[in-house]
Order: C-alpha cells, then structure tokens, then sequence
C-alpha cells in the first residue's frame, strides 16, 4: 500500500516554546517514512543552540526570514532569507539569530523531533542545563560539545 501524502497548512501544526524559540511541528518523522521531521522555528535574537553534535544524522535549514550565523566547527556562515544550509553528521554546529530574530525550517534527522518536544515540556532552562541535555543526548542523537 502506498503511503499517504502529507499535506503541512502553516499555522496549523502544533506549537511549542524552548525559552523564547518557538517552534511548529509541520510533519513528523513518522508522518515522512521516516525519511526527515520538518519543523518551523522562530525567534529574538541571540543563541538558539548550545554547540552539539549528531553523529548519524544530517540536520538541514532554510532561513525564511531574518539573517543567522551557524557555526560549523571553527567556521562561522551567515545565512540570509532564502539560504540553505545542509550540516553533515559529526560537525559540531550552533545557530545564532541576529538582531532581529528570525525564522527558519529545520529538517532534522528521523525522530530528533522528539528531542524539540521533550524540551518544551522541560522548561526555559532545560537547553543549558547539563543534567537534562546529558539525559537527551542518551536518547536522542544530539550531543553538547564543548569545542
């Protein structure tokens, strides 16, 4: 049987918060195949990552709306309205919105979306706090590097 296709109307997916992102499921990994997850993330100014790692998957971003700097191991690209950026599995990255925040799609690798969802639920603090990304991190593949 063929799968269904998949049909995302903005402002429709579910919304959630991790500290002042906020973000939209548009589809779920299991919704895909299991190909990718597609979310919508959007926000102020300022870090939007602590410095991470996936060592199996390849996380993807187009930036809708306002400018973003990805830092890529020790190379920093800014990214503009209509960029695509595609981060290979084991490059430590982070993302910094500018000035005025920011918009963007992430394809994140099959079920990571999970990780988005546990956090939001976690509080405001949950990004920077070791404890918690340590026990995501077993979980999920997206591990805090220091580098």
């Amino acid at each position: 049987m063929a799968e269904e296709s998949v049909v995302a109307i903005a402002g429709q997916g579910r919304g959630y918060s991790i500290g002042q992102t906020h973000f939209e499921v548009r589809a779920l990994s299991e919704q895909l195949g299991g190909a990718f997850s597609l979310l919508e993330f959007e926000g102020p100014e300022g870090a939007w990552t602590v410095p991470h790692i996936h060592q199996h998957g390849r996380e993807s971003f187009y930036v809708l709306a306002g400018e973003f700097a990805f830092l890529l191991g020790n190379e920093e690209r800014s990214l503009k309205p209509g960029d695509f950026i595609s981060i290979s599995p084991g490059t430590i990255h982070m993302i910094r919105a500018g000035v005025s925040g920011g918009r963007l799609l992430c394809f994140t690798p099959a079920g990571l979306e999970r990780m988005f969802i546990e956090m939001s639920a976690l509080g405001p603090q949950a990004l920077a706090d070791p404890e918690i990304r340590r026990g995501l991190s077993e979980r999920h593949d997206s591990v805090p590097s220091s580098s």
